[in-house]
């Protein structure tokens, strides 16, 4: 028997976990994210399940392409 690996980042990521998937933003880049929750990034991007904190992976790219077109 073989085991499927994973090639592909889940839609759902443990914000502790995002940089297991994608090397930019750091960790503690998006928990500054989540503090100041600016241009609503809470409620465009993070998604709360219990006590844990999950990244809507399609969502943050979105909110980045999003939130780059305001300052341009």
């Amino acid at each position: 028997m073989t085991e499927k690996t994973q090639t592909t980042a889940p839609e759902l990521i443990p914000v502790s976990e995002f940089n297991n998937f994608y090397a930019y933003p750091s960790v503690g880049a998006l928990r500054q994210l989540i503090f100041y929750n600016t241009d609503n990034f809470v409620d465009k991007v993070i998604r709360r399940i219990g006590k844990r904190l999950y990244v809507k992976a399609p969502a943050f790219f979105e909110w980045v392409e999003e939130t780059n077109k305001k300052t341009v």
